[in-house]
């Protein structure tokens, strides 16, 4: 299904925590509960923040983070530097 199909169904956000797969979950420790929060998004604080640059640690960090400071203008904020971040390629490596 694509992944704009799943916004509108209500499936997944614009904006949260990638989605992980059952094996990544213990990766997330004592803020699992955190990111099950949340309905995981198309983009996030994540992406923004160097994607494949970051260590897994540093994307469990970011994602606990912006369950726990999220907001409407930090959502805009994050699909602005997304734009961007895909436009000019930063962090895809």
């Amino acid at each position: 299904m694509p992944l704009g199909e799943c916004v509108l169904k209500g499936d997944m956000a614009v904006v949260g925590p990638r989605p992980i797969v059952a094996d990544e979950m213990a990766r997330y420790g004592n803020h699992l509960s955190a990111y099950l929060s949340v309905k995981s998004g198309i983009t996030g604080l994540w992406q923004d923040s160097g994607r494949s640059l970051t260590t897994y640690d540093e994307r469990v960090t970011l994602d606990v983070e912006y369950v726990q400071t999220r907001s409407f203008l930090k959502d805009a904020v994050i699909v602005l530097k997304t734009v961007k971040a895909v436009v000019t390629l930063e962090g895809a490596g």
